[in-house]
């Protein structure tokens, strides 16, 4: 059996990847979230738990045991190197999950692996295992104004989750295709995944 084609998505918060990701599933791709495996080892029990808790205290956790996400999201963003100690932290331990959930599809026999990474760009150690990259593009106040109705959150805190990430011309560089999801309609994003999904075999 061939090995199967190892596709990274990524693009910048805002920029539609999520919905790219199961567009591309119901056409019969594997997709391994990187963000899901993330907030598992970040859980109450998580992989990561005990390791933050001894880096960070027990200030950063919930009553449940859980990483505090919104507590943390900005300590992250307002400090670097507390961005860097958590990222040691949990990165290896989502790297391995990634690994491991890429090996368990190809036994059962997937052709097509998307890796939807949203740090791919800025991680060299993703693009050398992968065969192609999709960047999912927009504008930056495209990205801005959808996270603030999505989320909730003040243009200054969707400006500085846009500033700990690739700038938009490194994520393009990167990119084997670009899907640009910029004032189009869900159809017409569908249809433009479904034609690069042909691309890469699906």
């Amino acid at each position: 059996m061939p090995a199967a084609l190892r596709l990274g998505l990524t693009g910048g918060i805002g920029s539609g990847k999520s919905t790219v990701a199961a567009l591309l599933q119901t056409q019969g791709a594997h997709v391994i979230d990187a963000d899901a495996l993330a907030r598992a080892t970040t859980a109450a029990g998580g992989a990561a738990i005990p390791a933050i808790q001894e880096a960070f205290g027990p200030g950063l956790l919930n009553a449940a045991g859980a990483l505090d996400r919104d507590k943390m999201r900005q300590l992250a963003f307002s400090d670097a190197s507390t961005r860097t100690r958590l990222e040691a932290i949990v990165h290896p331990l989502v790297g391995a999950a990634i690994e491991q959930e890429a090996q368990d599809a190809e036994t059962k026999g997937t052709h097509c692996l998307v890796f939807d990474i949203p740090l791919l760009v800025e991680s060299a150690h993703w693009r050398q295992r992968l065969h192609r990259v999709l960047v999912v593009d927009c504008s930056s106040e495209t990205q801005i104004q959808r996270v603030m109705q999505r989320n909730g959150m003040s243009r200054s805190e969707v400006q500085n989750i846009m500033a700990a990430q690739a700038k938009r011309t490194q994520r393009l560089r990167a990119a084997d295709a670009v899907l640009f999801n910029d004032g189009i309609s869900l159809d017409a994003l569908a249809l433009h995944v479904q034609q690069i999904g042909r691309q890469f075999g699906l």
